[in-house]
């Protein structure tokens, strides 16, 4: 029904002829922006539902005085609902530290929260299908608990500012919410969010369809395909300094995917502009050392490598 809308825009009420570049991306971006924007709108929707049950004080008191291990799996499944900007981690890894949570389970929830997003796993699901988002949420999860546990086994406390063991942090009361008020938020959060990133989302599929229309099919084989060995590290090392999100960046990739880049090469890439921003780890520096940072960064760049090939040969 909507490849039929998709072509009836494209063929019947602008005319263009079918074959063509120029038909070829007004199909693509047609039929890819509607997609994805009603698809983000539900998964949104419904991921605010879960998190008017897991509040940031719950979380806290949550992951508080779990051993490692058990508290790194249960700080990255907390994550994953209850996302976070980059001007937010220095607030939550205050709230963290002050409520006596370890350090490693603290990295597992701040990897794991801006990493794995609705947005993302929304715009996954209706690009690539749900393998593909799965694997991308699976993957993120294990990253964050084992980069977690390795921190945490590093002993870097010392490499924590001194002043946010003395800061101590007043939780204020949860308000109880009905139903009525936990659909009305739902609401509201589908319908920002949604509209929030719907420029990036169109951005980021007119950017693909022109791809998609117009380069060579074979372009990026050579660079970041299946072929190139140090096609993965490449990836991840681009990703890093680009401050993007979600919404920008995975409608590229489809493109990129259908043109020679391999899956795994793709999802590393997307990791490393997500979960690894260069902006987060500025951010971070007024509570951690650059040693901390340098650790942290390199964690996580030897994951999302290691990732990206892994998926690459399980993928073909």
């Amino acid at each position: 029904m909507l490849q039929e809308f998709a072509d009836w825009v494209t063929y019947t009420l602008l005319g263009l002829v079918e074959g063509t570049p120029l038909a070829s991306t007004v199909n693509f971006f047609v039929y890819d922006s509607i997609k994805v924007t009603v698809m983000l709108a539900v998964i949104v929707f419904l991921v605010a539902i879960v998190r008017t049950f897991i509040t940031p004080q719950k979380v806290k008191k949550w992951v508080a005085g779990r051993t490692e291990g058990v508290g790194n799996v249960v700080a990255a499944v907390l994550g994953i609902p209850t996302p976070f900007c980059s001007c937010s981690a220095v607030p939550l890894f205050i709230g963290f530290v002050e409520s006596g949570v370890p350090l490693g389970i603290t990295f597992s929830f701040l990897i794991a929260s801006p990493l794995i997003n609705e947005v993302a796993a929304a715009m996954l699901l209706a690009m690539f299908g749900w393998q593909i988002a799965a694997i991308y949420i699976i993957s993120g999860l294990v990253i964050a608990i084992i980069a977690g546990i390795i921190i945490g086994r590093l002993h870097l406390e010392k490499e924590v500012e001194g002043f946010v063991y003395k800061i101590k942090l007043h939780d204020l009361a949860e308000k109880a919410m009905t139903w009525k008020d936990r659909l009305a938020f739902a609401i509201n959060e589908s319908r920002g969010i949604t509209l929030k990133v719907l420029p990036y989302i169109l951005l980021g599929i007119g950017i693909g369809a022109v791809i998609h229309g117009y380069a060579p099919a074979d372009f990026l084989v050579n660079i970041a395909g299946e072929d190139n060995p140090l096609a993965v590290p490449i990836a991840v090392l681009i990703g890093i300094p680009l401050y993007s999100n979600a919404a920008g960046i995975i409608p590229i990739l489809e493109v990129l995917t259908s043109k020679g880049m391999a899956m795994g090469t793709a999802l590393a890439f997307m990791m490393a502009v997500i979960g690894l921003s260069l902006p987060e780890m500025i951010i971070l520096r007024k509570v951690i050392s650059i040693k901390l940072i340098v650790i942290f960064a390199g964690i996580l760049f030897v994951s999302f490598t290691l990732t990206g090939y892994l998926f690459n040969a399980i993928l073909g």
